[in-house]
């Protein structure tokens, strides 16, 4: 086994041209993998021997680094033997972090959820919302339970996670919680950020998510129709809160914005544009791109209708929460006999698909207004309604016939 076990130092110029000296490095090979580290000691460029290992000369010098350097490269061998008596795991990175007494390569996927989770707790309405912070709880806790039933344990490695324990996670989100596979999907995105973690920080040696992919599945997105859009608007509701909650989505179904970005929405966010009308300027949540939106006469109504709403945040819209609106919606497709599942963010496709796209807005217009970064999330939530295609192509068949009659 000592054949597979390789000590190296070497030295590592700095970017400055004019530095006489650099700092020597220690690189650890075991079973043809490295890891490497500083010394933190600098010699002079022209004293150093690369094919040697050391420094030439006898001065005082030279003798302290190649003795400092000596100790090192027995130290190493000392922890290696101490794994191969404990009959231990051998890696380069293992090798490397005891010596700087560095015991990261033992934590564990729940502890730097933990940890995670902490750091951005702090960092809430600066650099990530609430909802993503509790997306990575609600990760947290679906692994926990995976690890408890799947190997009787509190906590797991993260060195030894694998793409067998992926795809048993996988399995598990969808057999033991039921959940579909894009939802299955997304919770696991959340275990692969914590993980790029530690492999960026050398905790593991490899990552077990490189090449490792699993397709996204294409679901038809729900939107409401002009008909039913118009069922919504003109029903006429006695109590306050029903009123309320339809003059939001309705909103939302005029300017694509999402639940949060209503939420959030203030009189600032209201400015006057390049072609003199009002429009929404506003930095999305979830991904901090900026959506440009004119405001379509039906939105200006219910901006002005709530003009005298005392909110002591400056609220443009009495929007209530996310779960309550999302039941309240129910109530109201009840109401207006829409046997579709009327849910907030249904709002957000039927502004692309009913409202623009089907009125001839080009989808490069309804990306930027919906504050995508690239074109094809536009196209999973837009779809050209068969009314739009039977226009478009009436229209190429009359350019067409006036083709031919002029060439006649």
């Amino acid at each position: 086994m000592q054949n597979l076990l390789s000590i190296l130092f070497y030295i590592r110029k700095s970017k400055d041209k004019e530095a006489t000296q650099a700092t020597v490095y220690l690189r650890i090979t075991y079973d043809s993998k490295r890891a490497e580290a500083s010394t933190m000691r600098k010699v002079s460029l022209g004293k150093w021997n690369a094919q040697a290992n050391k420094v030439v000369g006898s001065s005082i010098e030279a003798k302290q680094v190649n003795r400092n350097l000596d100790i090192i490269k027995n130290r190493i061998y000392e922890i290696y033997q101490k794994f191969l008596d404990n009959g231990e795991e051998i890696t380069a990175i293992k090798i490397k972090d005891e010596f700087l007494g560095n015991n990261d390569t033992q934590k564990s996927i729940l502890q730097m959820f933990e940890e995670h989770n902490m750091r951005m707790e702090k960092l809430i309405g600066k650099d990530y919302s609430f909802r993503t912070l509790q997306r990575y709880k609600t990760t947290k806790k679906h692994l926990a339970s995976f690890i408890t039933s799947s190997f009787k344990l509190k906590d797991y490695k993260v060195r030894d996670i694998d793409v067998k324990f992926i795809n048993s996670f996988i399995y598990y989100l969808k057999t033991k919680l039921d959940l579909s596979h894009n939802s299955a999907l997304k919770y696991l995105s959340y275990l692969k950020k914590i993980v790029r973690i530690a492999y960026t920080n050398g905790w593991v040696e490899k990552d077990p998510f490189y090449n490792f992919k699993l397709k996204v599945q294409v679901i038809d997105r729900e939107f409401l129709t002009k008909e039913e859009i118009i069922k919504i608007m003109e029903k006429e509701f006695t109590i306050p809160r029903m009123e309320h909650v339809r003059d939001v989505f309705l909103f939302s179904c005029y300017t694509g914005l999402a639940y949060v970005d209503v939420f959030k929405l203030t009189a600032d966010d209201i400015i006057k544009g390049i072609d003199g009308n009002k429009w929404i300027k506003t930095k999305r949540t979830k991904t901090k791109t900026l959506s440009s939106i004119p405001i379509l006469p039906v939105a200006e109504k219910l901006i002005e209708k709530y003009g005298d709403l005392e909110s002591p945040t400056g609220k443009l819209l009495p929007v209530y929460t996310n779960q309550r609106m999302n039941s309240y919606l129910k109530e109201i497709a009840d109401s207006c006999d829409i046997k579709k599942n009327l849910t907030f963010h249904m709002a957000r496709h039927t502004f692309a698909t009913t409202v623009t796209l089907s009125n001839g807005v080009p989808i490069e217009s309804v990306s930027k207004m919906l504050g995508h970064r690239s074109l094809k999330t536009t196209q999973h939530y837009a779809k050209i309604l068969d009314e739009k295609l039977s226009e478009d192509m009436n229209l190429l068949k009359a350019r067409i016939l006036a083709g031919e009659r002029m060439e006649k």
